[in-house]
């Protein structure tokens, strides 16, 4: 009986074992991490874009039609001509996110975007989750212009489109399908998708056409500001409401339509609101960032293309809201129409032509600004057998992913027609403010990583896995010094390391300390929306709770900025670490928390999709899986052949 028992335990010993080892097994397949090959610039895609180009893909795909419709909403509703400075924070924020791109655009200048800098730096399933959200993103950014790119331009010939169709053709059905299907944002795709599988340097000088011509429109309507609008319009009190509107209403309809007048009518409370609703406007730079193969020198040009396509983008939204709040009394903006209305209220109503005619342009860029990225970055992720391997199919005449292209244009384009896509627009937010997050994370872990390159032509490998036996295989010198000196987790480590490098100790501590940060600011976020009642009435409880959380993310945040910095030299680098990308993660994280649960349900039903797809096919498929297992195969054959080569004690670090 005693030995059965002793069989008994020894059996339930190896299966807890095998148990462990499959479990160990697949959290390092979901946390192993992409390497990349540097030492060479040579690319499946045609090297045609200057930086011109890469300025007008980010003007064009950041400065959509929101700008003739969005100043008018939030000027009228929220901020009143203070709206200038919604515009001004809302850009300072978006700029945190663009600086963080613009870095890794120099040191990793890659097809890929959010979803590449992710692989590199946190692992597989973050990366997986970007880029499946970022695709989410793109198909319904493509959907929803191309509707409203249909809807604008039947305006402009009287309603024709839907008066032809809505007897004809219905399939309503509330939240779903639309009121009617839209055959025109279908062809208006289809016309689109063929010009990207013609070739990107086509599609870039058709992009920089409309977007040249909707800055010359935006340009008219701010000189027209200029020598039409009225100062006065920032200094109402309440006698020119009473007078202008000829309303006596009661307190709380005049406090909410009028606010308290002056240049800041709705306080500080009504700027902030209003920079939340404005940080979108500036969505649509990370575009640039999927161009690394494509861009003729992406360390040069990836950086100044983002920014200086942010810049542009603000000094127009700026001027626009300027000139319209200055022209026309805030409360009495029409927001479905603003600048027609605007400029008919100054006497010069043929200029809402010129309206009409920039608002197409500007849904024109738009629409090519999401379809552009959208198959890129389905290409960069079936390249690396994430996606089903058929996706990364690159046309050799026109050197475009032709098989990603025609496959994400045939969704969004089935989506147009027959989706209604309201309640969609805010998984858009989701993806990108995602995106952002990680791209900030990224930047946190990877300047405070051990062996960075010096440049990005070096004759190295960016190696982020940690591995060392991978290490050594690549340069067997590394192991003689891996064994120089013996790290220990210390205080003196955590906050006043003695290395003037990283070292692979102080990458760990950045690792742990900015996963605890993510956490910390999480929480915070969720604190200060759910609970932010209470904090304005002053609650005790919560602002201890608030007081202490922000004294925890501050002992982790000062043992980051102690650690090393890697002293790698790269065209650009994201200034005043770990601040910068710590604002960036928490303007991110704060605005996805206040979407809606609608929202979030939506969200977890893509992401269910998508695990099944990854759990399915990736992760048995992933290229860097199988690049591994060989690297191990040869790790084992030279061992063989040199049985003197030892690995350091740090071989199964990390």
């Amino acid at each position: 009986m005693q030995g059965f028992l002793d069989k008994s335990r020894a059996s339930e010993q190896r299966e807890d074992k095998m148990f462990g080892g499959k479990m160990s097994s697949l959290g390092k397949k979901l946390i192993r991490r992409r390497v990349v090959d540097l030492s060479s610039e040579e690319t499946r895609f045609a090297r045609c874009l200057s930086t011109l180009d890469l300025i007008a893909l980010g003007v064009g795909s950041t400065l959509g039609a929101g700008v003739y419709v969005l100043t008018g909403e939030v000027a009228k509703d929220t901020a009143g001509p203070s709206i200038v400075l919604c515009f001004l924070v809302a850009a300072l924020s978006s700029i945190l996110a663009g600086l963080c791109y613009a870095e890794f655009g120099a040191r990793v200048p890659k097809t890929g975007s959010a979803y590449l800098y992710s692989y590199v730096t946190v692992g597989e399933i973050w990366a997986f989750t970007t880029g499946w959200n970022l695709i989410l993103s793109y198909v319904i950014g493509t959907a929803s212009v191309a509707r409203a790119w249909s809807a604008a331009f039947d305006n402009i010939i009287g309603n024709q489109i839907s008066d032809f169709f809505m007897n004809k053709t219905t399939l309503h059905l509330p939240g779903v399908l639309a009121e009617r299907p839209d055959f025109f944002a279908l062809i208006l795709i289809a016309l689109l998708t063929a010009l990207l599988t013609f070739g990107v340097s086509e599609s870039a000088l058709v992009n920089k056409i409309f977007t040249a011509v909707n800055l010359l429109v935006l340009a008219f309507v701010f000189i027209a500001g200029c020598i039409k609008g009225d100062i006065k319009n920032w200094q109402l009190t309440l006698e020119d409401y009473i007078n202008l509107t000829h309303l006596h209403e009661p307190e709380e309809v005049r406090i909410k339509s009028f606010g308290s007048g002056g240049f800041v009518p709705f306080k500080l409370e009504g700027v902030l609101m209003g920079a939340a609703t404005c940080f979108y406007a500036f969505v649509g730079f990370d575009c640039i960032a999927t161009t690394g193969e494509e861009a003729r020198n992406p360390q040069r040009s990836i950086p100044i293309g983002i920014i200086v396509s942010l810049l542009i983008c603000f000094v127009a939204y700026f001027g626009v809201s300027a000139a319209l709040t200055l022209m026309v009394p805030y409360f009495l903006l029409n927001k479905k129409s603003p600048l027609p209305e605007a400029f008919k209220e100054v006497g010069w109503a043929p200029a809402r032509y010129a309206v009409a005619i920039g608002s197409l342009c500007a849904l024109s860029t738009s629409l090519l600004g999401s379809m552009f990225p959208m198959p890129r970055v389905i290409y960069a992720m079936a390249e690396d057998g994430l996606l089903f391997k058929f996706l990364s199919r690159i046309n050799s005449r026109t050197k475009t992913p032709l098989s990603a292209t025609i496959t994400s244009g045939l969704l969004a384009a089935v989506l147009a027609f027959l989706l209604d896509l309201k309640d969609l627009v805010d998984l858009m937010s989701i993806g990108t403010l995602l995106a952002y997050s990680l791209v900030a994370v990224c930047v946190l872990i990877l300047r405070y990583q051990s062996g960075q390159l010096n440049s990005p032509k070096a004759m190295e490998m960016l190696e982020l896995n940690g591995n060392e036996e991978e290490r050594v295989v690549m340069n067997p010198n590394i192991a003689a010094t891996g064994t120089k000196q013996e790290e220990t987790l210390s205080l003196t480590a955590l906050f006043n390391p003695s290395a003037d490098t990283p070292t692979a100790l102080s990458g760990r501590i950045v690792y742990v300390c900015v996963s605890i940060m993510a956490v910390l600011v999480t929480v915070i976020c969720v604190v200060l929306t759910l609970k932010v009642n209470a904090l304005k009435e002053a609650n005790v409880v919560w602002i201890l709770v608030l007081v202490l959380l922000l004294v925890a993310l501050l002992i982790p945040t000062i043992i980051v900025w102690r650690q090393p910095q890697s002293n790698a030299r790269l065209n650009f680098k994201v200034p005043f670490l770990p601040l910068l990308p710590l604002c960036s993660i928490f303007v991110n994280i704060l605005l996805m928390v206040q979407l809606s649960t609608g929202t979030w349900v939506r969200f977890a039903i893509w992401m269910a999709g998508g695990f099944l797809i990854y759990f399915g096919y990736g992760i048995r498929n992933s290229v860097e899986g199988k690049n591994a297992k060989e690297l191990r195969g040869s790790t084992t054959e030279n061992s063989l052949h040199h049985p003197g080569m030892e690995l350091s004690p740090g071989a199964a670090a990390i």
